[in-house]
């Protein structure tokens, strides 16, 4: 195996894992995942995604090796690196939710910090090349302007998982500098399609309306997302992926984002007429810890890689909910 230069995909049986993983075998790179399988959310879900990759490896005899553990278990990740001839690594394994960190921020510590911190270790042992990793949105906070640059101040996380995300970025960077590793964060916007979240709202507010269960709806409906669409994702991805690296580029933050900012009560109200049936609404206050609004300055990744995305909030949620009744058979 040693021969072999692999991509190291952690979090390979999530939602974003998954789709680059088979976005990245359909380019024939060599692939290894990881991912600890936790019951977050319905593990079944996870197990078909990476039903899926196998399957897909194995018809079109692809490269793809799947491990599981959680990153925490540093004898398994180091041994993961002996392995194989891990020469990149796209890291997006993580503890998900906002939420949920409101309730449980000890496993946002372990995963999002400690787990990462396991990661730069061995980037820097195993002479790793370039580390692409996944930051968020919700670095951003509340913060008083439209667009949302890269340039921006980033210091006041209004929650702890973007604390987490924002620590991320800046342990990263410490490496970066250190060991001069490329290291490269991507901060992704609200990312939604087939094989999606069930704790995200597009999931929740599909399965719902089809059950005619009422749907939450919080801060009334005002909050606005820069919703962008799987498959715009990975295309940024297997770009940046191809950066060359050179002493200027050591650390880099990019937006991930459609650079489209929709109402809440607009992304319902496509839902609706794509499912052709009206939802019970809940209208909720804001919720604590939630970001009022998200929109995406993406002209830098648009001078890196030349991405514009491709997919409007309407064309992806038609592709979701077919992926969603065909998965759940209605």
């Amino acid at each position: 195996m040693k021969s072999k230069k692999y991509v190291l995909v952690t979090g390979c049986a999530g939602f974003i894992g998954y789709h680059i993983a088979i976005n990245l075998l359909k380019k024939n790179y060599n692939v290894v995942g990881i991912d600890d399988l936790n019951n977050y959310y319905s593990k079944k879900l996870k197990l078909d995604r990476i039903k899926n990759l196998k399957k897909y490896s194995k018809i079109n005899k692809k490269n793809f090796f799947f491990l599981k553990f959680n990153l925490n278990n540093k004898t398994k990740l180091a041994g993961t690196f002996k392995r194989f001839s891990v020469e990149k690594i796209i890291h997006l394994a993580a503890q998900a939710g906002v939420r949920h960190s409101l309730i449980y921020p000890e496993k946002y510590l372990k995963s999002n910090i400690i787990g990462f911190f396991n990661i730069l270790e061995n980037c820097k042992k195993f002479k790793i090349k370039k580390l692409i990793f996944a930051s968020s949105s919700s670095v951003y906070g509340n913060l008083n302007k439209d667009k949302f640059s890269e340039k921006d101040v980033t210091d006041f996380p209004i929650q702890f998982y973007a604390a987490t995300k924002k620590s991320n970025e800046v342990m990263a960077h410490s490496y970066a500098m250190l060991y001069g590793f490329h290291c490269i964060g991507l901060r992704f916007f609200t990312v939604y399609g087939p094989w999606g979240r069930p704790d995200m709202s597009i999931f929740k507010f599909t399965k719902k309306i089809l059950n005619n269960q009422p749907i939450d709806i919080y801060n009334k409906g005002n909050h606005e997302r820069d919703f962008t669409y799987i498959d715009d994702v990975c295309f940024a991805v297997n770009k940046i992926l191809k950066i060359k690296i050179t002493k200027k580029n050591k650390f880099q933050i990019f937006n991930i984002g459609n650079s489209r900012k929709e109402k809440l009560i607009k992304l319902i109200k496509l839902l609706e007429d794509i499912l052709k049936k009206k939802a019970k609404k809940n209208y909720l206050g804001l919720q604590k810890g939630d970001v009022k609004k998200t929109f995406s300055n993406i002209s830098l990744l648009k001078s890196k890689i030349k991405f514009t995305p491709k997919t409007n909030l309407k064309n992806g949620l038609i592709q979701f909910v077919k992926w969603y009744k065909k998965y759940y058979n209605l």
